[in-house]
C-alpha cells in the first residue's frame, strides 16, 4: 500500500497521471477516471495495444518515463506496485507537491463508494470477476467493474455502469486489496503465492483474514468450505459465509475448459444469488462465457497446430491449465512454451514447477522473467530444464522467443496443441506464431 500521508479529494481532482498506464489494472482505472470527465495522462516504457487503445479513447500517452512528463496541472499521480519509489516521475511529482498513491488506493477511493463486490484469491480471480460481470450485465444490473484482463465480450478491462454495484478484482500482493471495503467478498482459493512478499502460507492467510473482516455483518463472504487453506480466514466472521461448492453442477458445460473454471463459475453463480439473480439465469451467462485475454486464449493455428496463450505463472495454474487443455484436446500432443516469473517464485516453488511441467508432452523453457528482482537465488531456466528431463520429461532450453517460434513453425503438426504460458514477455511467442 502507499505510504503517502495525504489523500486527495477526487471531486477536486481534474488531471490524473498514471505511471505504468499500459498495465492491465492501471489502464482500467485510467478508463474509469476518463469516464468521469477527468483529464488523464500516463506513461509506460513503450507503446502497446493497450496504450494505443487508451490514446484513441482520449488519454495522453508518453512512451518514455521521465520527469518532464509531470506537468504542473496534474493533481494526482497513480502508480503500480512494480514502480520503485525513487522512479523519476514519482520523484518529480513529489517535488511539485503532487500526491502519489498506488493503484489499489486509487481504486478503493472510487469503488468503496458503491456496493462493492471484490473477487480475491490466489488463482481464478480474473475469470471469476469476468464471469460475474457478464452475469450482472445479462441480468440488467448495469455494474461498474474493473478486471485484470480484457473481457472477450467487450475487449475492455473496464465497464462503466449506472447502478449501485461495483465489481472489482482484488489482488493480495503486498496486501494491496486492503484498500477495499467490500460489501461482498469472493475468495476463490488460497495458496502460498507472491513469495517475494509473504513469508509463508499463514502470512498469506492473515492478509485474506484482514480483508474478510472488513465485510460488514449484513454482507457476504463466498468461499469453498472444502478448501482447508480458507477455513482459518472465515472463522467467526460477522458476515454471512456462503459455500460456493453448493453451486457446483456436474452437468454444466462451459466454453472454458477445466475443473478450475467449473469452480470459478460456481463462485460467480453463488455470489450473484445473494443480490437476487436466479441461479438458472446466472448459469446461462457462465455457459456463454468466452473467456478473457491471456486466460487460455485461442490465438489460431500454425501448421495445423492449435495455439493458446495463457497468463498462468504459479505451479497450480500451470497444472490446471494443462489438465483443462487435455480435456478439450485429449488426442493432441501438448507442447508447452513456458517462462517462469520472478527468481524468488521460481526458486521457492521450483519442485512444484517441475511436477507441473511434467504434465506436458514437450516443454520449451525460456529464461526467467525478472520483473522487479535481482537473481540473488542463482536459479535459472536451464536448471528447470535439467530437472524436468531428470524426472523423465522432455524439456528444451531456449534463449529467445524468436528461437522458439522458428522451431515450432518448422516442427509443428496438426496433431499438436501449443500452449504458451507465463506472466512475462513469453506472450510474444503466441503473437509471432500467428505472423
Amino acid at each position: 500500500m502507499s505510504t503517502e500521508p495525504v489523500k486527495p479529494s477526487l471531486e477536486n481532482t481534474t488531471h490524473v497521471h498514471f505511471v505504468g498506464v499500459g498495465g492491465i489494472g492501471v489502464s482500467a482505472l485510467a478508463r474509469l477516471f476518463l469516464q468521469e470527465g477527468k483529464k488523464v495522462s500516463g506513461s509506460d516504457r513503450a507503446p502497446s495495444d493497450i496504450t494505443s487503445a487508451l490514446e484513441a479513447e482520449g488519454v495522453t500517452f508518453f512512451p518514455s518515463q521521465v520527469g518532464e512528463n509531470i506537468t504542473g496541472d496534474i493533481d494526482l499521480v497513480v502508480y503500480t506496485e512494480a514502480m520503485p519509489h525513487d522512479h523519476e516521475e514519482l520523484v518529480a511529482a513529489r517535488e511539485k507537491g503532487i500526491v502519489c498513491i498506488n493503484y489499489f488506493t486509487a481504486l478503493g477511493m472510487v469503488a468503496n463508494e458503491y456496493y462493492l463486490i471484490a473477487i480475491a484469491g490466489s488463482h481464478g480471480k480474473t475469470t471469476t470477476t469476468a464471469m460475474l460481470i457478464d452475469i450482472f450485465e445479462d441480468a440488467g444490473l448495469d455494474p461498474s467493474a474493473v478486471v485484470g484482463s480484457l473481457r472477450a465480450r467487450t475487449k475492455s478491462n473496464y465497464r462503466a455502469g449506472k447502478s449501485k454495484y461495483f465489481i472489482a478484482e482484488a489482488c493480495e500482493y503486498k496486501r494491496d486489496f486492503l484498500s477495499l471495503n467490500p460489501d461482498m467478498l469472493i475468495i476463490t482459493n488460497i495458496e502460498y503465492e507472491h513469495v517475494d512478499y509473504y513469508k509463508d502460507l499463514a502470512d498469506v492467510q492473515s492478509a485474506f483474514r484482514e480483508l474478510a473482516l472488513r465485510v460488514p455483518e449484513d454482507g457476504y463472504v463466498v468461499v469453498n468450505r472444502n478448501d482447508e487453506n480458507v477455513l482459518p480466514v472465515i472463522e467467526g466472521l460477522a458476515a454471512t459465509v456462503i459455500d460456493y461448492q453448493k453451486s457446483m453442477s456436474p452437468l454444466r458445460v462451459l466454453k472454458v475448459p477445466g475443473m478450475h473454471n467449473q469452480m470459478n463459475a460456481a463462485a460467480a453463480i453463488a455470489a450473484a444469488a445473494q443480490v437476487g439473480i436466479r441461479p438458472e439465469d446466472a448459469e446461462r451467462s457462465v455457459k456463454a462465457f468466452s473467456g478473457t485475454w491471456r486466460r487460455f486464449e485461442y490465438k489460431g493455428e500454425v501448421q495445423g497446430a492449435k495455439v493458446y496463450d495463457d497468463y498462468g505463472h504459479h505451479p497450480t495454474e500451470v497444472a490446471v491449465t494443462i489438465k483443462g487443455a487435455r480435456e478439450l484436446y485429449p488426442d493432441r500432443k501438448l507442447v508447452l512454451v513456458f517462462q517462469s516469473h520472478t527468481y524468488t517464485r521460481t526458486a521457492t516453488l521450483f519442485d512444484d514447477f517441475v511436477h507441473a511441467l511434467l504434465l506436458a508432452d514437450e516443454v520449451f523453457i525460456l529464461p526467467i522473467y525478472a520483473a522487479r528482482e535481482e537473481n540473488v537465488h542463482g536459479v535459472s531456466h536451464t536448471q528447470m530444464v535439467d530437472a524436468v528431463n531428470a524426472a523423465g520429461g522432455s524439456a528444451y532450453a531456449c534463449t529467445t522467443a524468436d528461437e522458439v517460434v522458428t522451431r515450432l513453425k518448422n516442427e509443428a503438426t496438426d496433431h499438436d496443441l501449443i500452449l504458451v504460458m507465463g506472466a512475462g514477455d513469453v506472450t510474444q511467442v503466441a503473437t509471432q506464431l500467428m505472423v
